[in-house]
């Protein structure tokens, strides 16, 4: 393989990630201690109710289950698409308890942060070797992150933001990414590193695992707006959030001017996003949801999606708001994370430097 004429990796095949990710599943229930995931956000705001039903139930279930889950507080990446890292501290904090209010044990789970771990970040020099300029103008993922960029010009740190995302990976050795099918390109990018940098360097054995997809079933969630829900669009309820806070958004959210109550997400995206929001609260299906408001109208669309809400997220609320009197007690679950993962990206890079010959 060329330095200079990288073999373009192919496009993600959806339907062969699709069984992939079922097998995976399968394989994780009959022995999840084989298998190492790494999964994480960006600390940009407090998560909302989208991220729990997307993303935080899934990790929680993985590690009860007994993987070795990793989540990463991906905090250099908040300048991908941002000139400042503006309260960065207070959002890393933030993003920290709301993990632990949800159940993130730390005592089972890695909790780390990307800035402070030097050996994670030195992977970036050897992995920027093995793709091309062409290949990261290419990505999808990329293309539409540059177009939504608050930036006024596309910074290096978000052109090489998949290469990122590989080293964040790549690190630990996760063979297990939970991911959206839209990011399945960002994942071919580790993939194709992983096997580049073997090819290249893996003389004596393969250095890393090529990762797969664990494909999650986000259900969409829309805002109380309508649109996407989102922190920066200031359309989410969060985790965080008082009763009285939940009822007021809740109270406000975008519905149609149909009385009676259905489940068409197609049709009636507002309403379905309202009645799905109850019935992941209550574990129901959002069908027999709907049939029991009916005529209710939105009202009482309302008034069951703020009871459902309410209820659920009340024992996950009175953990958040005892973890966030202790401060002390967060830097210390990030303090000790971090040393672990240290200790692991420093072995990882040691390997490297061995395999490329830089062991001197």
């Amino acid at each position: 393989m060329s330095t200079h004429d990288p073999v373009t990796p192919p496009a993600p095949d959806l339907s062969v990630a699709r069984r992939r990710s079922a097998e995976l599943k399968g394989l994780i229930a009959t022995d999840p201690g084989q298998f190492r995931v790494l999964t994480g956000d960006r600390p940009t705001g407090r998560l909302h109710l989208g991220h729990y039903f997307g993303t935080l139930q899934g990790r929680v279930r993985l590690q009860d289950l007994g993987v070795d889950t990793f989540v990463i507080v991906a905090d250099y990446q908040v300048l991908t698409d941002r000139d400042v890292a503006e309260h960065l501290a207070e959002h890393v904090e933030e993003l920290v308890l709301d993990y632990l209010a949800a159940g993130i044990d730390p005592e089972r789970s890695t909790i780390f942060a990307h800035s402070a771990l030097p050996a994670l970040n030195q992977l970036l020099l050897p992995f920027l070797s093995l793709v091309s300029v062409a290949e990261l103008r290419r990505n999808p993922t990329v293309k539409d992150e540059i177009a939504h960029s608050r930036q006024a010009s596309v910074s290096g740190l978000m052109f090489t933001y998949p290469v990122h995302q590989a080293a964040d990976i790549l690190f630990c050795k996760a063979g297990v990414v939970p991911v959206g099918q839209d990011q399945l390109p960002h994942l071919e990018v580790t993939r194709t590193i992983a096997r580049r940098f073997n090819e290249r360097y893996g003389a004596n054995g393969p250095v890393f695992p090529e990762p797969d997809a664990l494909l999650s079933a986000a259900p969409l969630l829309l805002g109380t707006d309508g649109t996407k829900m989102s922190k920066s669009r200031g359309n989410a309820i969060t985790l965080s959030a008082t009763a009285d806070e939940t009822a007021r958004l809740i109270k406000g959210a975008k519905t149609d001017a149909v009385r009676r109550i259905s489940y068409d997400p197609a049709a009636r995206p507002e309403v379905s996003s309202l009645v799905l929001l109850a019935a992941l609260c209550q574990d129901r299906d959002p069908q027999t949801v709907a049939e029991e408001i009916g005529d209710g109208g939105a009202a009482q669309l309302k008034k069951v999606v703020t009871e459902a809400v309410n209820e659920h997220f009340a024992p996950l609320r009175a953990r958040r708001t005892e973890l966030a009197a202790d401060r002390g007690h967060v830097r210390d679950v990030l303090r000790r994370g971090n040393e672990r993962a240290n200790a692991v990206a420093e072995t990882t890079l040691a390997e490297v430097r061995a395999a490329m010959g830089m062991a001197y």
